[in-house]
């Protein structure tokens, strides 16, 4: 009997593939949020703004779309501004596994003591959380101007994507719902 070109098998074969199929797919269920970058950057819906009020409104309904999408640019131009730097970077990139489990990755809502925290709560807490432990570093003007750059691509962008192909769900849509005036 020969078992030559057959490859052995162990125990822990089909459970290391198993825990690697369930990453992926979590990943995959996790960034579901994530709106198509194709439908964020498709050259047929930029055009300047025709005001004020029309950037502005455009600004709103496109930061709330877009959210993940918008942090995933922000915390990608602040990892890059910080290639250079070893400490902020290690850093950086532990407060990375932190965003990714409570932000990118979570499937169910968030609750701590019984209290409903929601998406946008977690974004503001991890992006004040993220800020404050790099600028412990010593890469503070990196980081300052990079968060900067992040926030006028983010704001250009917002102004110049028209809403009018974008489909709100009626979360988001409340989220944007101004109170009637009096």
């Amino acid at each position: 009997m020969t078992n030559y070109g057959t490859i052995p098998t162990s125990s822990s074969g089909p459970a290391n593939v198993e825990y690697i199929s369930r990453a992926k797919d979590r990943i995959k269920e996790g960034l579901g949020t994530r709106r198509p970058w194709k439908e964020m950057f498709n050259f047929h819906s930029l055009n300047l703004p025709s005001g004020v009020n029309d950037a502005i409104s455009r600004i709103k309904t496109n930061i709330s779309y877009f959210q993940m999408n918008y942090a995933i640019v922000v915390l990608g131009i602040v990892f890059l501004s910080l290639l250079w730097h070893a400490i902020s970077l290690i850093v950086f990139l532990v407060l990375m596994a932190i965003w990714l489990f409570l932000y990118f990755l979570r499937d169910e809502p968030l609750v701590i003591f019984g209290r409903l925290i929601s998406d946008l709560v977690v974004l503001i807490v991890l992006s004040v959380f993220t800020i404050g432990m790099l600028l412990l570093t010593n890469a503070t003007s990196n980081i300052l101007i990079s968060l900067a750059v992040a926030v006028v691509v983010v704001l250009i962008h917002a102004s110049i994507r028209k809403t009018d192909d974008l489909f709100m769900d009626e979360e988001a849509a409340g989220f944007l719902r101004t109170p009637p005036s009096s």
